[in-house]
């Protein structure tokens, strides 16, 4: 008899263990088209005020980590750069432990290419060691059509995240998973994909923050990415319903989060 889809009750809560730090995804959770969810402030000043160490993760690779604490200070949320971890950081850190000072050719916005020269990496078109691409709003046909002969040449194709659509005010616009398939279709070259799913950028945010995974809890709002990722890391894994799952899309999946939330208010119960 398979188990009922619905949300976790405030008894089934309280009997749940405390974790001693949380990781948290930004889109659909924390925040809504640049406004703060229900919740969302009262779960940061609930972790400050504790001092239980805490990380907001993003797949966005557009934007640096200190633009994406302005962005969420105007809409309310004081969340400072050092607990912000994106995917652009957690791929120029994992590029970083395999070629330190190394080479690449780049497609990606200032996120992505500050963060590979904050950790030493030259940008060159020239016999680069990685073709890394992330994303932007403006993907050029020449630049992929470089990126496409570099791979074909022997540069290691990377990728910052898999997703194929990213949000927009008109509509879902092609994301870096869209062009890595565009870019994989004309080289056969499949990309190493860092951002979420991959646990490589979870274990490297539990790093940053100086916490293990066996008592961190992870809150997101998508079964793909975010409950997939948590549950491979062995983290608590908590869905939120604010985001890009249902309650319905839950029982499509072959595995399960640990709770699951109408929004971020239902996990500051947990916090003490």
């Amino acid at each position: 008899m398979p188990h009922e889809i619905r949300v976790t009750t405030p008894d089934e809560l309280a009997a749940m263990p405390r974790p001693k730090a949380w990781l948290c995804d930004m889109d659909g959770v924390l925040i809504h088209e640049n406004l703060a969810l229900p919740g969302a402030n009262e779960f940061i000043k609930a972790l400050e005020s504790s001092k239980i160490p805490y990380l907001v993760l993003t797949n966005n690779s557009i934007f640096t980590r200190r633009d994406l604490s302005a962005r969420l200070a105007t809409s309310g949320l004081q969340i400072p750069e050092d607990r912000i971890w994106t995917s652009a950081a957690a791929t120029a850190d994992f590029l970083a432990s395999q070629s330190p000072g190394g080479s690449a050719f780049v497609i990606g916005e200032a996120g992505l290419t500050t963060a590979l020269h904050q950790y030493g990496f030259v940008m060159t078109e020239s016999d680069p060691e990685f073709v890394v691409l992330g994303e932007t709003r403006n993907y050029s046909f020449s630049a992929i059509t470089q990126a496409i002969r570099l791979i074909e040449g022997g540069a290691k194709f990377i990728a910052t995240n898999p997703d194929a659509t990213g949000p927009s005010a008109e509509g879902p616009l092609p994301a870096t998973g869209s062009v890595a398939a565009l870019i994989t279709t004309a080289t056969n070259r499949q990309p190493y994909f860092v951002g979420k799913p991959n646990p490589i950028m979870i274990r490297a945010g539990l790093n940053l923050i100086g916490v293990h995974s066996e008592t961190t809890a992870f809150v997101g709002d998508r079964m793909d990415t975010d409950m997939r990722s948590g549950l491979e890391t062995g983290l608590q894994t908590h869905l939120v319903l604010t985001g890009s799952t249902d309650l319905a899309d839950v029982d499509t999946f072959p595995f399960r989060p640990m709770a699951i939330h109408e929004g971020i208010a239902g996990v500051i119960p947990l916090i003490s």
